[in-house]
């Protein structure tokens, strides 16, 4: 049970001795104090997208195109937000996003995250770019729901051997993320020559992984970072780069590990020759459930199902992979009508309040994954802020749902919202 209610009353009775929420209730003064707080090169990556930025704007433009019709006159006195997805009760109709280089945002990371998502009921989906590895997240979570996002890398005894960490470490689905076989042309990281991965942050869950390991003793290619000219900058990179290698800083700078194992992630990281045909190397390593991400055309859900997968995810990265993309509420009825109840759907991108969520679960999603808010509170109060971000989303979604007439995710359809053309 959620009472949106409850949340409220605590806020403004909070405020009688001068209390304040740990972390802005509005969206955009939540992304403006994120931005005063962290390093630039932090809010760049976090808050950054592919190119011109223009698909961040589609997913906020296909939300507001939607408008909810509320229906008066119902008993809304007694609510549940819960909904069961994968045979686990949800204390509400989202997850945590799998967002990578948390530490970034601040220095207890995924750590943070766990314990504020364990908190508040809310599954959180363990990023294969963490800053901490995920048997050490997975530990502060006790027995809440976790999953694991997976990027298929091109070592196909790394992908086998992150699944299998997932398992042992009680993750209970695996998200494959499709949309990143090729990294975004983002323009705000390009413009500060940024990308935390070539210092050694956001690699965690590889430089923690047997399998990745055993191949930094083999002989490796030279990679991108060797070109870089030697200097101070340089220096600094190679220190940080240490910094983050699972070992002591002297023995890291010293035996070249650190920069090996950047190589070694670099050339491991991701595979552009993935194709439908290898979803049967996964589908047949783990029973977990298999839910693929960044399904956008319906043709992809429908194949998604025929090759036994067991949920798509409509996303678009946030905004991150391609600019000018369809926005993510925007792609939704289709695919939903594609894959016709057979899986579940969920979807991510723009959602920042309970009407989003709202609509979402109107046009047919299961649940809705929430991203770069979770981050902000993050970096303003750690894991406090996290909670506050979650609590905040959970309160507004209560009492959106109540306010337009529907008492548990169950009742909202189609009916509920309309779409007003621009």
């Amino acid at each position: 049970m959620s009472s949106g209610r409850e949340r409220q009353r605590a806020i403004y009775i909070g405020g009688l001795s001068g209390q304040k929420p740990a972390v802005p209730v509005a969206p955009d003064r939540l992304r403006e104090a994120a931005r005063q707080r962290m390093p630039e090169q932090a809010f760049a990556y976090v808050a950054g997208g592919a190119g011109q930025e223009t698909t961040i704007d589609a997913n906020r433009q296909a939300l507001e195109r939607w408008r909810i019709v509320p229906r008066m006159l119902r008993d809304v006195s007694q609510r549940d937000t819960s909904v069961e997805l994968f045979g686990h009760r949800l204390a509400a109709p989202f997850l945590l996003a799998p967002i990578g280089v948390l530490d970034m945002a601040h220095r207890q990371a995924d750590r943070a995250v766990a314990r504020a998502a364990a908190a508040e009921d809310i599954p959180m989906i363990f990023s294969s770019q963490a800053s901490v590895p995920m048997e050490e997240t997975a530990a502060q979570m006790g027995g809440s729901p976790r999953w694991f996002q997976l990027y298929w890398s091109t070592a196909d005894d790394v992908v086998l051997s992150f699944v299998q960490r997932a398992e042992a470490c009680g993750c209970s689905a695996i998200v494959l993320t499709l949309d990143t076989t090729l990294l975004g042309w983002r323009i705000r990281d390009l413009d500060l020559s940024y990308l935390p991965f070539l210092r050694g942050r956001g690699i965690a869950q590889y430089t923690s992984d047997p399998a990745f390991m055993a191949h930094l003793e083999q002989n490796l290619a030279d990679s991108e970072t060797t070109g870089a000219r030697r200097n101070l900058n340089t220096v600094a990179a190679f220190v940080e780069m240490a910094t983050h290698y699972p070992d002591s800083l002297l023995n890291g700078m010293r035996s070249g590990k650190a920069l090996r194992a950047v190589q070694q992630f670099i050339a491991t990281y991701s595979r552009p020759s993935l194709t439908w045909d290898d979803l049967a190397f996964l589908r047949e390593n783990t029973a977990l459930p298999i839910l693929l991400k960044g399904i956008l055309h319906p043709d992809d859900a429908r194949q998604a199902v025929d090759h036994g997968m067991d949920g798509v995810i409509v996303s678009n990265h946030g905004g991150r992979q391609v600019d000018g993309a369809i926005g993510t509420l925007d792609a939704l009825p289709d695919v939903v009508e594609a894959v016709d109840g057979r899986v579940p759907v969920l979807m991510d991108s723009g959602i920042r309040g309970g009407a989003d969520v709202f609509k979402a679960l109107a046009l047919g999603a299961s649940a809705v994954l929430l991203g770069r808010p979770f981050v902000y509170g993050l970096a303003l109060a750690g894991e406090a802020g996290v909670r506050g971000v979650i609590a905040n989303l959970k309160a507004d979604f209560d009492l959106t749902m109540g306010l337009a007439g529907c008492t548990t995710p169950a009742e909202i359809g189609p009916d509920n919202v309309r779409c007003i053309t621009q």
